[in-house]
Formats: structure tokens, C-alpha cells, sequence
């Protein structure tokens, strides 16, 4: 025991009387920050060093690639006037959704042991709901089916979709004949009915702000007139007679009941012979003579 208190003693010593290594240190209270829109996004940035007293500090943003927001000691363009910076701390003043994204605090002592320091904050704008484009046809046949879309793509976090008929909420369940995706913003009808007929509108919402809805429009629901009926009709029989005649060829040839019957007689007719020549007589010229 004494002896470990004798080795103790020198070494305790020594280490008081050696000089203490410290590198730069980067670090952020807040590393995730979420705002709402148009209003300031203060990301935080300390540091410490072991002997420079004028680091460098640099603010660098991830994207498709890493792009500058503050160097050699001003902002870049998209930051100038709208962003400022006390110590190592970066306040950007009325963000939009474009400033969404991961930034990089970078601060580099050059006479320290280590000499480069980072800490990353993430920055979320929230962005209430928007006015949601709506999608309801003027008309739809009675038994078609039917799909009324409702679309905010700008709404951070996205938003959930609620459809109302003639100003009524409408709930999906097993016995309504129609189904809602809250996710999508889609009311489905399987088969439309007369009473499916009104105003539709869909609202928007998330919990940044109030929710938005676009304006009701109006849904008919109309029958098949009698003579798009009758040619419906005519026009399905006309496809199944030809198809039947179709088969009966197809069947009759495979049979060998549509083959030509060969021809046992001659089919060539009779042709009389040219007529003799006929004589000039102007050039006849007699030879010889006869006596009786």
C-alpha cells in the first residue's frame, strides 16, 4: 500500500505539470429546429478552442450537394439581408419551405491541436394548409363509378383530407356506398345513385394552422336516355352475332365441310376452225388451156 502511494505521488505530479492538450469543440443546443413559416429559424452554433482566438466560421447546407450559406465572413446570396450571425450562432429571418433542410456548422482553429470542429441542425418550416384543388365532374351516369380527388401539396406536415355534401360532413362506413381515404384526399363510389346527387367541397387541415377548403361544386346524377340504350344494346348483339359467325367458319373449316368441290368436266369451250382464205381473182392468170 505504501508502495503504490510512493508511485501514486510522481505521477499525480506529473501529469498537473504537463501541459493539457485541448482541440476545438463544435456543439448545438438545439439540433433540431422546427418553425412556422415566415418566421425566424435560429440555428445555434458554441464552440470552444484550445488556443486561437480568431477561428474561422463557416455555415454550409446538405443537399443534392453541399452548397455555402456563410463564408469568409458574409452570406451568400440567397442569405444576404435576410440572415445574421452572433458568434457562431445563425438566425435567418422569415423562412419559407425552400429553407427547409440539414446545415452544418463548421468552425477551424488553426492553431489548436485539432483544428476543425462541426455540429449539424436539422431546420423544419411548417407550412399551414393551403386552399386544396378539388376535382368533382359536372355529370355522372347512374351505376358508373365514381373517384373525387382533393389535393394540398403544400401543407407541412401533409395534411388529412375531410369531404363534405351540401355543407354535411361525410363518414365512411360498411353500409355507405362510398369510401375515404383521409391520406389521399379520394371519395370512391363503386355505383353511383340518384341520391348520391349535390354540392361536394373537401377541406384540408394539419395542426399548424387553420384548415382550408375549396369551393363546393355541384354533382349531377343522370339516367341513360332511351336511345343510348337501345344503341348500347343493338351494339352488344351485333358484337356477339359476329362472334358467333366467326365460330361456326373457324368449326366448318376444321370439319372440312367448306371445301370446294373439284370439277369433273372439261370447263374449256368449243371453238370452230377459221374460215377458208379467200381468192383475188384480178390476179389470177390462166396457164394452161383445155380442149374437149
Amino acid at each position: 500500500m505504501d508502495v503504490l502511494k510512493m508511485l501514486a505521488l510522481p505521477l499525480l505530479i506529473t501529469l498537473l505539470q504537463s501541459p493539457v492538450c485541448l482541440s476545438v469543440t463544435v456543439s448545438s443546443n438545439k439540433p433540431k429546429v422546427e418553425v412556422h413559416e415566415h418566421s425566424d429559424a435560429v440555428l445555434s452554433c458554441e464552440f470552444r478552442t484550445e488556443k486561437d482566438q480568431s477561428p474561422r466560421i463557416e455555415w454550409k447546407r446538405k443537399g443534392k450537394g453541399v452548397t455555402f450559406v456563410y463564408f469568409n465572413q458574409k452570406f451568400t446570396a440567397s442569405y444576404a439581408g435576410r440572415a445574421k450571425i452572433e458568434g457562431a450562432t445563425m438566425t435567418i429571418h422569415s423562412v419559407s419551405q425552400k429553407d427547409s433542410g440539414e446545415y452544418r456548422c463548421e468552425v477551424t482553429a488553426s492553431e489548436d491541436h485539432v483544428n476543425l470542429g462541426e455540429a449539424t441542425v436539422t431546420l423544419n418550416v411548417l407550412v399551414p394548409p393551403h386552399v386544396p384543388s378539388c376535382e368533382v365532374p359536372n355529370s355522372v351516369f347512374v351505376g358508373g363509378g365514381l373517384d373525387l380527388l382533393c389535393k394540398d401539396k403544400l401543407s407541412v406536415p401533409p395534411a388529412t383530407y375531410r369531404w363534405f355534401k351540401d355543407n354535411k360532413a361525410l363518414v365512411a362506413n360498411a353500409d355507405t356506398p362510398y369510401s375515404i381515404d383521409t391520406n389521399k384526399g379520394t371519395l370512391k363510389f363503386n355505383s353511383v345513385s340518384k341520391a348520391d346527387a349535390g354540392m361536394y367541397r373537401c377541406e384540408s387541415s394539419n395542426n399548424v394552422g387553420a384548415p382550408k377548403s375549396c369551393v363546393a361544386q355541384q354533382l349531377k346524377v343522370i339516367e341513360y336516355p332511351l336511345n343510348m340504350t337501345v344503341l348500347i344494346a343493338g351494339a352488344a348483339g351485333f358484337v356477339t352475332l359476329t362472334l358467333l359467325c366467326c365460330i361456326c367458319v373457324c368449326v366448318c373449316r376444321r370439319r372440312g365441310c367448306c371445301k370446294r368441290n373439284k370439277k369433273t368436266k372439261s370447263s374449256k369451250s368449243y371453238n370452230p376452225p377459221p374460215p377458208p382464205p379467200i381468192r383475188n381473182l384480178k390476179h389470177y392468170k390462166q396457164t394452161q388451156s383445155f380442149m374437149i
